[in-house]
């Protein structure tokens, strides 16, 4: 009898060590909370780091930090190189983001998310030296259809044939920013709808490839990090996305040739990580359509996370109620 995976994984159960570092988005979380809406995004985001590493260090696996974020606005951060773990376990290639979406934090704006990928050892692309990437990401309809290198319109009626809708009916989540005039004017121009996010393209990008989402697209130039970060949860969602990095100069992309980085080149979903052994876990910090953001419910505050498996295709959503005062300073309650 020829055994297949499902089999593999039902005989041979292994850890999903995703349960295990939710633990550590919670906490950033709910160490942020007392920072949502007072405009102060570093203290927010020292706040989440702080509380990230704590709990990351308790955590059965030896992890190296691939992907940090920081170092493009000077915020605290896990940097990169930084061992996490406690040195037991499965060595892997670790992407953090204790709060994505610092500026909707400090604003109580929606979307802001804590958020760690993981990936198997030397597996994720370090796109650290070149800050910004070029994506898309669609759901798995979009697999052989769509195409970054492609106009916007002509892969917007791609995917609508794909999904046997009408454009008019697509909808494509896009950051808000000067970069991306002419992009959202060619995206309306054929047809489609605009749903326009702040910050947190992390979100975005997931979303875009969920079934249950009303999103069909993310593009974009966003963040190197949040990119590596999403990709690791679109292998789980068996989603489609690809990545160009954009460097903002000449320095930039020297830089980033330096490191081995290929600044034409069209990095793949496969190419972006290159395992399928991938997690992907994230709590909310503020509301958003991926997940609630931290509610205090007198004594409790509730978390909802979204915790994905590459190897298993599984999601999970986890929803915990937390001492209040086991968390929170008496002033901050």
């Amino acid at each position: 009898m020829v055994s297949t995976d499902t089999e593999s994984l039902y005989l041979h159960p292994d850890r999903n060590i995703a349960l295990e570092l939710v633990r550590a988005t919670e906490a950033a979380a709910i160490r942020s909370y007392p920072w949502i809406g007072r405009g102060e995004k570093l203290a927010a985001d020292g706040a989440a780091v702080d509380a990230m590493r704590a709990f990351l260090g308790t955590v059965n696996f030896d992890g190296v930090v691939v992907i940090g974020e920081g170092e493009k606005d000077e915020a605290p951060m896990l940097f990169n190189g930084e061992k996490v773990g406690n040195g037991r376990g499965p060595a892997c290639d670790i992407a953090v983001d204790p709060i994505d979406g610092t500026s909707l934090t400090a604003a109580g704006r929606q979307n802001a998310l804590s958020v760690i990928a993981v990936a198997d050892r030397g597996t994720m692309l370090d796109a650290s030296s070149v800050f910004y990437m070029d994506k898309i990401v669609t759901d798995a309809a979009g697999i052989g259809v769509v195409d970054i290198r492609k106009p916007i319109g002509e892969n917007l009626r791609a995917l609508a044939a794909a999904k046997g809708k009408d454009v008019g009916e697509l909808r494509v989540a896009v950051l808000n920013r000067p970069r991306h005039e002419q992009l959202i004017a060619d995206i309306r121009a054929a047809g489609a709808g605009t749903r326009l996010i702040s910050d947190g393209d992390v979100a975005g990008g997931i979303n875009a490839a969920r079934y249950e989402s009303r999103i069909d697209m993310c593009v974009g130039i966003g963040g190197s990090p949040e990119g590596i970060t999403t990709a690791c949860a679109i292998k789980a969602l068996g989603g489609f996305m690809q990545g160009r990095l954009a460097p903002k100069d000449d320095e930039e992309r020297a830089r980033g040739e330096a490191a081995g980085l290929d600044c034409d080149k069209v990095y793949e979903l496969d190419d972006l990580v290159r395992s399928d052994n991938t997690f992907f876990v994230a709590t909310g910090v503020t509301d958003g359509e991926l997940v609630d953001g931290v509610r205090k419910k007198g004594p409790i505050i509730r978390t909802e996370s979204i915790v994905l498996r590459g190897k298993s295709g599984t999601i999970r959503r986890i929803i915990a109620d937390h001492l209040v005062e086991k968390w929170l300073d008496e002033g901050d309650r």
